[in-house]
């Protein structure tokens, strides 16, 4: 198989971190990101620190940060196949709570973030006439739950899905291909020991591992065939829930 270079947001912790390793595991370039530096540094030595591994530090929702990421990935390794925007962040707040500049940290982190690096690695890709953008979303786009009121992270997520559907329409004849992972309750940093008590929102009543949702971005980097897709790594999340 094709030796691709992978760019990866988010990669300090968590999936972005696994989805880094894993496409490192099986041969391909990689370049990570994060916006805290230190993180980021640890990660990269963690990951081995290889010659088939970069790194660029910087905040994704300016898209200087995407054109630095296709800069170092170009200088190094020649090419961007796979763009991987999983930088994303989730909080819970009552809507009545919710103000102009809360809203505004999800809408810059995950749907800016998202938008501007696609914009600052996609003309490459038109270049290469080849290419994957893969976004990370959430099944609780369409499966709400009552007792986590998290308005302004779904919303900015439920944007992400609507944009996946559009890029895929948009830039399908050049042959890249757009889609979305939508991963239920993952055990992560985030959502630190707590994450077992989640189990019920999934039919098979258990969260799931960041080496769930690494397996499923390399499947979708790997096809050829799959494209404006929302494809759940959600334990049956978006279909129903398991009642304890």
């Amino acid at each position: 198989m094709k030796k691709q270079t992978i760019i990866v947001t988010g990669a300090s912790s968590g999936i972005g971190k696994e989805v880094a390793r894993h496409f490192l595991a099986l041969g391909d370039n990689v370049v990570i990101n994060s916006a805290t530096a230190g993180k980021l540094e640890l990660v990269y030595r963690e990951l081995g620190a290889g010659d088939n591994l970069a790194m660029v530090a910087g905040d994704v929702s300016q898209k200087s940060t995407g054109e630095r990421l296709l800069a170092v990935a170009l200088e190094k390794f020649g090419s961007a196949d796979v763009l991987v925007n999983n930088a994303g962040i989730y909080e819970t707040k009552p809507f009545l709570e919710v103000d102009e500049a809360y809203l505004d940290r999800f809408l810059k982190t995950n749907l800016k973030g998202t938008f501007f690096t696609t914009q600052a690695i996609l003309p490459q890709m038109l270049k290469q006439q080849q290419g994957v953008v893969i976004n990370i979303g959430t099944p609780l786009v369409h499966h709400a739950l009552g007792g986590a009121p998290s308005s302004a992270p779904i919303a900015s997520k439920g944007a992400i899905h609507a944009l996946t559907l559009q890029l895929a329409a948009e830039f399908g004849k050049y042959n890249i291909r757009v889609n979305t992972v939508a991963p239920g309750i993952i055990r992560t940093p985030m959502h630190g020991e707590e994450a077992d008590q989640s189990a019920g929102l999934h039919l098979l009543n258990r969260v799931g591992e960041v080496a769930d949702v690494a397996e499923m971005v390399y499947t979708i980097a790997k096809s050829n065939f799959i494209s404006g897709a929302i494809i759940g790594v959600d334990g049956g999340m978006g279909a129903g829930h398991h009642l304890n």
